[in-house]
């Protein structure tokens, strides 16, 4: 488990030592703009980018940012943030019905806690998933359960899909767009293996 780790370090090192500066400000200005961070980066990032914009044939200058901007980057990743994640995104898009199957959608019930999202996915109805996710989760004493979703899901490149079936409740689906909108690191992270 260790050395999957420091070798996901290196790897992630070594494809950044190959980025272009430019994709990595890009990159980290999209990550740091999901979250409560943002406002203490803000200014710096627009320097960075401003540095950039008036030295593009400077390579000193081209260093220099591209120093700073892996140095962030290393030390995000060592308070725990995953900045794999500011390339992916989600989107909710309406109701779907069992003819999803055939655009690449598979079921997926899903319920968020206070603390934690809990999903499964699989061919069975949205009920028959809900009712494994519950026998699942009180074997597990999970409590404070704030929300339950029956969706559809699929990725399309790095943009995670999700609708609701027709199981669905209207006010919960509404629930879960606002959800989405204020835990979309959080949600990705937790869905990032479907």
């Amino acid at each position: 488990m260790k050395d999957k780790g420091v070798l996901r370090r290196l790897t992630n090192e070594l494809a950044e030592k190959f980025s272009s500066t430019w994709r990595l400000l890009s990159e980290t200005t999209v990550f740091l703009s999901r979250t409560k961070l943002f406002p203490r980066y803000e200014n710096m990032l627009r320097q960075w980018r401003h540095r950039l914009e008036s030295s593009k044939s400077n390579p000193e200058v081209l260093q220099e940012v591209r120093d700073g901007v892996i140095t962030l980057r290393k030390e995000l990743r060592r308070a725990g943030y995953d900045l794999t994640l500011g390339s992916k995104d989600i989107k909710i898009e309406g109701y779907r019905n069992d003819a999803a199957v055939r655009e690449g959608f598979t079921r997926m019930v899903m319920v968020i806690t206070d603390t934690a999202l809990y999903y499964i996915a699989g061919q069975e109805n949205h009920v028959q998933l809900m009712d494994y996710l519950d026998n699942q989760l009180r074997r597990m004493r999970v409590i404070n359960i704030r929300q339950r979703h029956y969706l559809w899901y699929r990725w399309r490149a790095n943009v995670l899909v999700l609708s609701g079936s027709d199981t669905e409740m209207k006010d919960d689906f509404e629930e879960l767009k606002q959800y989405v909108e204020t835990n979309k690191l959080f949600m990705l992270k937790q869905l990032k293996k479907l």
